[in-house]
């Protein structure tokens, strides 16, 4: 019976993903982004639950897979291409292409089950981080949209190529051969730790004065970090 907890725990972030999905074409990034959030904490236990029941399989591995695809990548993807759909675009394709995002982060995380580099740390953008950007991110532009004197307005013929250039960005950082950390600790003392422990101290005050929109802030610091941290010990 304890075998398929944790792929019962998978298949609610599947789920989450899905129900995040729907409301993405709905028009509701807010609550698009809360299932996506609630799928990033099933993702987190299944695999913690996995190893404290011993119970980890070769199918638990890839319906993971499969789970963070949804979740994580077509779910952002169409959170995004809903946004650009917002938009008068004259070349009606366009919103298509953030869809883009979902086969990258399939592309992602076929890597992530073949790379053994992983174990302490990722190579290239974590797919729920990148999931969490574009969902607050959005969020964000959303509501500074809906303010009268919002400095967006200005924007609105630029705005979607920005957010495709993004994504594209987005992408390439999916598959980048860039270290970047993870929050595992295997010590709680400050030395071997200080990067892990300004990045988390730096996302409090992104958070009270950002809101939602904080999320986006700190994965962009957290990418920033990473490759500043990486190109540190390159040099030493």
């Amino acid at each position: 019976m304890k075998k398929h907890i944790p792929n019962t725990i998978t298949c609610c972030n599947l789920i989450s993903g899905c129900i995040a999905t729907y409301f993405a074409f709905m028009g509701d990034a807010q609550m698009a982004l809360l299932f996506i959030v609630i799928g990033a904490v099933f993702d987190f236990f299944d695999g913690m639950v996995a190893r404290l029941l011993h119970v980890s399989s070769p199918i638990g591995k890839e319906l993971d897979s499969l789970a963070d695809d949804i979740t994580f990548g077509f779910a952002p993807s169409a959170i995004v291409f809903n946004y650009l759909c917002t938009f008068h675009i004259h070349l009606l394709f366009v919103p298509f292409l953030a869809f883009v995002m979902a086969a990258f982060s399939a592309l992602r995380l076929a890597k992530f089950n073949l790379d053994e580099r992983q174990a302490l740390g990722f190579i290239g953008l974590p797919t729920p981080a990148n999931a969490l950007f574009w969902g607050s991110l959005i969020v964000g532009l959303e509501n500074w949209s809906a303010l009268a004197d919002s400095p967006l307005s200005t924007l609105d013929a630029q705005l979607p190529y920005l957010i495709l250039l993004g994504t594209f960005i987005s992408c390439y950082l999916l598959i980048a051969e860039i270290p970047m950390f993870a929050l595992k600790f295997k010590t709680w003392g400050w030395k071997g730790n200080e990067v892990k422990y300004i990045f988390i101290l730096s996302c409090i005050p992104l958070l009270l004065f950002l809101g939602v929109s904080g999320l986006a802030a700190i994965i962009a610091w957290y990418v920033i970090l990473s490759i500043i941290t990486t190109k540190k010990i390159k040099t030493n």
